[in-house]
């Protein structure tokens, strides 16, 4: 089977019908119509074999997360997520892990309206890279740069749900924090509630300190005071490790994909009425301050030999 008749076969199937989407897959590129008034939000991330996920990993799992950890960028800019590209590296053809990634990523495609309008495929080193476009009214897009002093600051969900499944030693284990690993759930319904409600938002990728961080950063060196009794753990990992350890994780574990938002106090009251709405937990974990440290505290102590949150290396 060639390029094209892989492409034709698993991945050319009906997609959304979004207006701007004038020319999908089939051509030499995709067309998008230009939408007044509106402003482009586009993102894109690499997931590798032997990195970010193992040959062993079920395909409809690596599909679905290929997407939905983009999808989670969009939700934290308060975007609609729009159209998705894909460049896939296969080291040999395989149809079915071929036929469960398709399915399982054009799933989360369907249910988000996301239309799938190009890409490219190649032989080489498994490897899946996506880019996913969206939109957002102008000047409204969420950034991490707005946190003022004085701020709440909320997460969406539980936290370490995904690094807790990676620390035991049965990663088959069908439960709780195995989904919260590879079939992560995007929040982008609660990232366009939050356009106008939150001064700030990031996705929770490498770490809820070291994201937290990211937003304190780029908000005029700004600090934090977080309560660690407030952070939402989940019980299983609770259960699994040990209530520090699983604290830990869900401090700088990383691979949540929930949202990390700061709300004026005087918003609060909207956070908790789009919490009912949207059957989600949004929990206020402390408060932005105007220092530029970050302190999680205990009981009224600071905690120490916390994880730090995960940063991309290279050796050599």
């Amino acid at each position: 089977m060639d390029e094209f008749e892989l492409v034709a076969r698993y991945f050319d199937h009906p997609q959304a019908e979004r207006n701007q989407v004038t020319l999908g897959i089939g051509d030499d590129g995709a067309v998008l119509a230009h939408m007044p008034g509106t402003e482009s939000v586009i993102v894109t991330d690499t997931l590798v074999c032997g990195t970010h996920f193992h040959k062993e990993h079920s395909a409809a799992s690596i599909g679905h997360r290929a997407l939905a950890v983009n999808l989670s960028d969009i939700a934290a800019m308060g975007a609609s997520a729009e159209w998705a590209t894909l460049n896939l590296t296969l080291p040999s053809f395989d149809e079915s892990w071929i036929e469960q990634f398709a399915a399982s990523l054009l799933a989360l495609a369907r249910r988000y309206d996301v239309a799938l309008v190009g890409g490219d495929t190649t032989r080489g080193p498994l490897s899946v890279t996506m880019t996913v476009g969206g939109r957002v009214n102008t000047g409204a897009a969420l950034r991490r740069n707005g946190a003022q002093p004085g701020d709440s600051i909320y997460v969406s969900g539980l936290l370490g749900g995904a690094a807790a499944a990676l620390e035991r030693d049965d990663v088959h284990s069908e439960d709780a924090l195995l989904d919260a690993l590879w079939y992560p759930q995007p929040r982008l319904a609660l990232g366009v509630a939050l356009v106008g409600l939150a001064h700030s938002a990031i996705d929770i990728s490498d770490g809820l300190l070291s994201d937290l961080g990211h937003v304190l950063h780029a908000s005029a060196n700004l600090g934090a005071d977080i309560d660690a009794a407030r952070i939402p753990l989940y019980p299983q990992a609770e259960r699994d490790l040990g209530h520090r350890r699983a604290l830990e994780l869900a401090l700088g574990g990383g691979d949540d994909y929930e949202l990390c938002f700061t709300v004026p106090t005087a918003r609060r009251g909207s956070v908790s009425v789009l919490e009912e709405e949207l059957a989600l937990p949004l929990t206020c974990i402390g408060e932005v301050t105007p220092s530029g440290a970050c302190h999680v505290r205990h009981n009224g102590r600071i905690l120490t030999e916390l994880v730090p949150g995960y940063r991309h290396t290279w050796s050599g």
